[in-house]
């Protein structure tokens, strides 16, 4: 069933026209294809992503600081970022910028992170783990190994295994995707979205089977980006037209995962959205404009 809106029936009808185009002209990137960002553009880009990361909204603002990282301004996010990092109190905001100065760089950084998951007090244990599969480290992996092991908390025990499969535990690659059957279905969720940067095309069937089963868009939404960003057709039709859903929350991962899937083809959709109200939508489309652009450009 349509959605009914409040713009005028020829605004709604000429953006859900657009959608469907959009939808349709998706196609996997071949080796040929090409997307430059205007000097314009780029420059839009990198004042959304500045501006996020000087924000007042912590984790949009650590988004901010991801994608400066991967535009090449490392440099900038290390300047901003380290003198926060010996002021900040609250452990997962401490994980939070010990993982971007460890991604523009700083590697020593990840001691912090590893400290936080040692430690005895829980509050950070989940933001550790995530923190550091996100930037490749484990330490010497007994921390990490204990937190794997222990099924009590289930977001630590699927971060952990996230991390340690990353370095290529097999094992733990393995516990992963026994839990995209879990019951719950937001354990499936965070399965899903770890499988989207580590998996392959032998989840394919599971995460489809999920998308069935999802009790909601954001669960629904986990699963085909996942599948977009393992180069499935149906996942990267199901990606575009999530970057138009009413759901900020939806918008955002999709614009998260349009980078990710290095289609180069997705481009175009995710420029409206540098507009967008929710400043988290419009940090991550941009950071995803100037990441498919170096694809683009190659």
């Amino acid at each position: 069933m349509l959605r009914t809106s409040t713009r005028p029936a020829f605004a709604w009808q000429c953006s859900l026209l657009l959608m469907v185009v959009q939808i349709l002209a998706v196609k996997p990137t071949n080796a040929d294809d090409k997307f430059d960002l205007s000097d314009e553009l780029r420059d839009r880009c990198l004042k959304t992503l500045r501006d996020g990361m000087n924000s007042d909204e912590f984790w949009p603002s650590m988004h901010a600081a991801e994608g400066l990282t991967l535009a090449g301004h490392g440099d900038e996010v290390r300047e901003c970022l380290a003198p926060k990092l010996p002021l900040e109190k609250d452990d997962q905001h401490r994980c939070g910028l010990a993982r971007e100065l460890v991604r523009a760089g700083d590697r020593d950084k990840k001691q912090v992170m590893l400290d936080i998951l040692a430690g005895d007090d829980p509050y950070g244990h989940v933001h550790a783990a995530e923190s550091l599969y996100k930037v490749d480290e484990i330490g010497d992996g007994k921390a990490m190994k204990r937190a794997a092991k222990q099924t009590e908390n289930v977001k630590l025990h699927l971060m952990a295994c996230a991390a340690l499969a990353n370095v290529g535990n097999k094992e733990a690659l393995k516990q992963v995707r026994v839990r995209l059957t879990d019951a719950d279905p937001e354990t499936r969720k965070i399965a899903a979205w770890i499988l989207g940067r580590i998996g392959d095309a032998a989840d394919f069937p599971q995460l489809r089977k999920n998308i069935e089963t999802a009790p909601d868009a954001l669960s629904r939404a986990y699963n085909e980006h996942s599948l977009a960003a393992l180069g499935d057709a149906a996942g990267l039709r199901a990606l575009v037209a999530n970057l138009q859903d009413e759901d900020p929350a939806v918008r955002t991962y999709a614009a998260t995962f349009a980078g990710d899937t290095k289609q180069v083809s997705l481009a175009p959709a995710l420029i409206p959205l540098l507009d967008h109200e929710n400043l988290d939508v419009r940090v991550r489309a941009a950071q995803s404009l100037l990441v498919l652009a170096q694809l683009g450009s190659k």
